[in-house]
């Protein structure tokens, strides 16, 4: 019978992590191992740490790689050490409480991925005001018929609108088919009011190219061909990839920060945990600034834009939000 495989330590900062079944294939399409995974999360720790700084998060989970199933973890996974820090939210549908993670530091990240973590999906606010949401996601979601060469155009349409809000955008690809933008947010409206403010933004991108994009709810009522702005990622306790996550793709994609001069050129499938690194030890987080707080957007005129769709006749209702049930 064969012998199990030695867990190593891993040295992070003033941290020692132990991680067991380092040789455990993850991605079965290259062989990449759960060391490999703890060794991209180590060359981008900066990056991803300040992605999910202070933020409730939930993880992805593939305890026997990409082959098994994906565990959505909401709780805390048990055998955490004291020093993993945590936030608990309240979810009202189901009158309950949950302690997520909540990384203040590189080793946290680290103790994830040993417990089985590929993606991390954090809030949009953060521990000290979780009601309060101080990042705004534009979501460019494709159909199942739109190429990539369409999201981004709908990403420069949206770069657009936000310049002439004042607003600094901070572009990412999803990791999957998409693209994602974020915006730091002045933390004084609730979720529901961004959502709102989302969804305005949103219908204004729709105006300027309806051609390419849709903002309807309902799946069937969308084109196939179209982007979908989906402003619904702004909903309470609804989350996406953080920068520098890892997507569970069998290449391996990450989410990765682009520059608005890379959105023509920049190929997800190039952004993987192989080409990754190199490319962050060359360009540093192109998200720092937004991890810093560099730009802070009031959006005031997109709650006036929100009021002012309120009132037309053809607004179409947001449709419910619903809380994950995982």
């Amino acid at each position: 019978m064969p012998s199990k495989p030695p867990a190593v330590e891993i040295e992070v900062d003033d941290r020692i992590v132990r991680v067991s079944n380092p040789d455990r294939v993850y991605f079965p399409e290259s062989g990449a191992t759960k060391l490999d995974v703890v060794e991209y999360y180590l060359a981008v720790a900066d990056g991803i740490t300040g992605a999910l700084h202070e933020r409730p998060c939930m993880l992805h989970r593939f305890p026997q790689g990409l082959a098994g199933d994906k565990v959505h973890q909401k709780r805390l996974p048990a055998g955490a050490p004291d020093w993993v820090e945590t936030v608990e939210l309240f979810f009202p549908r189901w009158g309950r409480t949950a302690d997520e993670l909540c990384v203040t530091e590189p080793a946290a990240v680290i103790w994830a991925v040993q417990m089985s973590t590929v993606e991390f999906h954090p809030w949009n606010s953060r521990r000290g005001a979780v009601e309060q949401p101080d990042e705004w996601r534009i979501d460019l979601d494709p159909g199942a018929d739109c190429d990539y060469a369409t999201v981004r155009r709908v990403a420069h349409v949206a770069h657009e609108v936000l310049d002439e809000l004042g607003a600094v955008g901070y572009p990412k690809t999803s990791g999957s088919k998409g693209l994602h933008v974020y915006v730091r947010i002045a933390a004084e409206h609730g979720h529901g009011d961004v959502r709102r403010a989302a969804h305005a933004f949103a219908r204004e991108v729709e105006r300027r190219a309806p051609d390419l994009v849709t903002t309807a709810w309902w799946r069937k009522d969308r084109d196939p061909a179209a982007v979908f702005v989906d402003y619904n990622q702004n909903a309470r306790d609804h989350t996406i990839a953080a920068a520098y996550s890892l997507r569970g793709l069998p290449d391996a994609r990450v989410s990765t920060p682009i520059r608005w001069d890379e959105v023509d050129d920049a190929d997800p499938r190039d952004l993987t945990m192989f080409t990754v690194p190199a490319r962050y030890a060359e360009l540093g987080d192109l998200h720092a600034g937004l991890h810093a707080d560099e730009h802070v957007l009031d959006i005031a005129p997109l709650l006036a834009w929100a009021e002012r769709d309120e009132q037309d006749e053809q607004y179409e209702p947001e449709g419910p939000a619903e809380e994950p049930t995982t």
